[in-house]
């Protein structure tokens, strides 16, 4: 899970592709770089979050109409590596960057095919250079071997579709991918079961020349005048170029299969990706929760439901409701303090926990408390706020997850590299509960969790990727 933006307007485009990656802050916390393109390519990266990374200086020399930028979370190669941070670039041919959200599974594969057959050099163990060598690669031989005029937008599309089309053939796993070619335009691209989001935006400036942006979510769409047009479609390319025209093209396509963690937890609830609203999506998961509840535990109720701050607000709130029952923010979250999922090891997990939480005693004590997360992956989160809410005084503390446990890795772009660190797979129901410090403990049904997601819409998803949760590997795995 990674946050990805594109920007070609008429105008310069680095102070709109960072105000952009602080939009898209909450999917990645490690690293943040931007590529931008005028006669050549501009690039700074750095780790750490946005603010801290681009100063004025940088922000300055990063000329051009058309960049790409990238928020990083780790899930192939180096945590720390700060030669891993993208937008990843290469000079041959023309001048091509990518910026990358998602997992390669065959990445090895792909390496030895890049290195052995193309002679081609990686500098690190980033999947994402991987596919940006191999894509390049691939176009390099398609421009060796046709005729074609680079003058013709057409006709250079073609030869981005045929290129595509090979490149779709070799690689397995999860893409969605923004990137420039110099002289050419923005280029976009997903996988095709479309795992991983990409969603596309167009306004019109003062001489009525289109722009466009593509990027993870829309949350930056409004503040940047770009009216969504919709979404880049599974196994589609996109071309859009300097002049604002753009070309796009459906090449190959498999079920639909978008990520369903990306309603449960990574998105901002303010997205609309595939057609679905995020925040709708939760509150139909705490009204599922709510229904389970009732047809679980009858007429039992908590005094109070407050959330595990803050994606799973909106679920807490929705259950609440269902159930009739006094809603609280007990917990008071510290708003500069990163996401602890997606933080690099346990141990600052854990610390964070209480560093950013704090419960209000009038809240919770004396009280039976049912608190409401978005999900239970590791364990840890969820244990330090047990012990909090207990500590401050809690007759009872009773948890409910909006989501199944989580049973399986997930190789398509999530941190979760082994089962052993899930502790769903390692225990019991009642052996969990007992961990976790609960004296009740309720997850969602899958069937309740994919039909929030998928309720009647105007949505096209054919059914959510749910390996994770002990459902297919629908793009295959390690």
């Amino acid at each position: 899970m990674c946050g990805i933006v594109g920007i070609i307007s008429q105008e310069q485009v680095v102070a709109q592709i960072y105000d952009s990656l602080i939009q898209l802050q909450h999917r990645g916390q490690d690293a943040a770089g931007i590529v931008t393109c005028n006669e050549r390519l501009h690039f700074k990266m750095g780790m750490g979050l946005v603010r801290d990374i681009f100063q004025d200086r940088h922000i300055q020399r990063l000329r051009g109409t058309m960049g790409i930028g990238h928020n990083r979370y780790p899930t192939s190669g180096s945590k720390f590596a700060t030669d891993e941070v993208q937008p990843f670039w290469t000079s041959v041919p023309k001048g091509i960057a990518f910026a990358h959200n998602g997992n390669i599974v065959n990445a090895d594969e792909l390496r030895h095919e890049v290195t052995v057959h193309f002679n081609r050099y990686l500098n690190t163990n980033s999947d994402s250079e991987v596919l940006l060598n191999f894509f390049a690669a691939i176009l390099q031989k398609k421009m060796t071997a046709m005729h074609y005029d680079e003058s013709i937008h057409e006709e250079f599309f073609e030869m981005l579709v045929q290129t595509f089309s090979e490149f779709m053939l070799k690689t397995h796993g999860s893409y969605s991918v923004v990137g420039l070619i110099k002289d050419h335009g923005l280029i976009a691209f997903r996988d095709p079961f479309g795992i991983r989001p990409l969603v596309i935006g167009k306004r019109t400036d003062a001489h009525q020349k289109d722009e466009y942006i593509v990027a993870s979510e829309d949350t930056m769409f409004h503040m940047l005048d770009f009216t969504p047009i919709g979404d880049i479609e599974r196994g589609e390319i996109v071309l859009i170029a300097p002049d604002g025209s753009i070309q796009r093209r459906v090449v190959s396509q498999h079920q639909f299969s978008p990520c369903v963690f990306e309603y449960v937890y990574f998105s901002r609830p303010d997205a609309i990706i595939n057609d679905v609203s995020v925040y709708r999506s939760r509150l139909r998961m705490g009204e599922n929760l709510g229904k389970y509840w009732k047809e679980r535990y009858g007429s039992l109720r908590p005094d109070v439901i407050i959330p595990a701050p803050s994606t799973s607000n909106t679920m807490a709130l929705a259950m609440a409701k269902e159930l009739d029952i006094p809603y609280s923010e007990g917990l008071y979250k510290n708003p500069f303090i990163g996401r602890t999922f997606i933080m690099p090891d346990q141990a600052l997990r854990r610390q964070s926990v209480r560093y950013k939480l704090t419960p209000q005693r009038l809240e919770i004590k004396n009280k039976v408390v049912m608190i409401v997360d978005d999900s239970i992956v590791r364990g840890t989160t969820s244990r330090e706020i047990i012990s909090m809410v207990r500590s401050y005084g809690a007759k009872q503390v009773w948890f409910a997850s909006a989501c199944p446990p989580v049973m399986q890795p997930c190789f398509y772009g999530v941190d979760i590299p082994t089962s052993e660190e899930l502790i769903a797979s390692r225990l019991s129901l009642e052996a969990m509960r007992e961990y976790l410090g609960a004296d009740i403990l309720l997850y969602q049904k899958i069937e309740d969790l994919l039909e929030a997601v998928m309720r009647k819409g105007n949505h096209h998803i054919d059914t959510c990727c749910h390996a994770c949760l002990g459902g297919p590997y629908v793009a295959g795995c390690r």
